[in-house]
C-alpha cells in the first residue's frame, strides 16, 4: 500500500515506492553515482534492487513527486544504537534529478525521513555526505544536522571482506 506524506512545497508529494519503481530507483542511483564520480561502482541491477527492497525488505525507498513527475528519491534503513537502546534511521542515498534542483525536494525527503524516523520513535537520523559536496552540507547544516567529526568511517569490502569471514 502505497503511504503520501504532505510536504510544503506546491505540487511536490512524497510516498513509499513500490515495485514498479524499481526501474526509476536505479535510474536515481546511477544518476547520484554519475554527479559523485563513482559511476563505475554501480552493480545493482533491476533484478538485484527487487529482490533487496521488495522481497527481503532490506530497505525502504520514498519517492518526490513534483506535478506527478518522478523527480527524486531517498533510500534508508534502520540501524541500532546501542547507547540509546533503539533502532535509527539511516539515509543512504538521497537524490534529486538535476533540472528539478532548487524546487526544495531534497529539503522535503530530509523532512519527511525526519516524519518517519519520530512516528517509528527513531533516536536518529544518520548519513554520510562526501566532504567536497558543499552544497548538501550547506543544506544539511541549514536543517540543523551536525557532521560528526570524531568518527572515522571504515569498510571492508570483496575479497577482504571474504578474507575476513573465512578467518572465523
Amino acid at each position: 500500500m502505497i503511504k503520501y506524506y504532505d510536504t510544503s512545497v506546491a505540487n511536490l508529494k512524497i510516498r513509499t515506492a513500490t515495485e514498479k519503481d524499481t526501474s526509476v530507483i536505479l535510474e536515481f542511483i546511477k544518476g547520484l553515482a554519475e554527479y559523485e564520480n563513482m559511476s563505475d561502482e554501480v552493480v545493482a541491477t533491476k533484478e538485484i534492487l527487487h529482490d533487496s527492497l521488495f522481497i527481503k525488505k532490506q530497505a525502504e525507498v520514498i519517492i518526490a513527486e513534483y506535478k506527478d513527475e518522478t523527480i527524486g528519491f531517498a533510500l534508508f534503513f534502520h540501524n541500532f544504537s546501542t547507547f540509546l537502546g533503539k533502532a535509527n534511521l539511516y539515509l543512504e542515498d538521497l537524490f534529486v534529478k538535476p533540472e528539478a534542483r532548487g524546487l526544495g525536494a531534497g529539503k522535503a525527503l530530509l523532512t519527511c525521513l525526519a516524519k518517519i524516523a519520530v512516528e517509528r520513535d527513531c533516536g536518529r537520523l544518520d548519513w554520510l555526505c562526501l566532504d567536497w559536496n558543499k552544497s548538501s552540507i550547506d543544506l544539511y547544516l541549514k536543517l540543523g544536522a551536525k557532521p560528526l567529526s570524531e568518527w572515522t568511517v571504515f569498510r571492508v569490502e570483496g575479497q577482504a571482506l571474504q578474507d575476513l569471514a573465512n578467518k572465523l
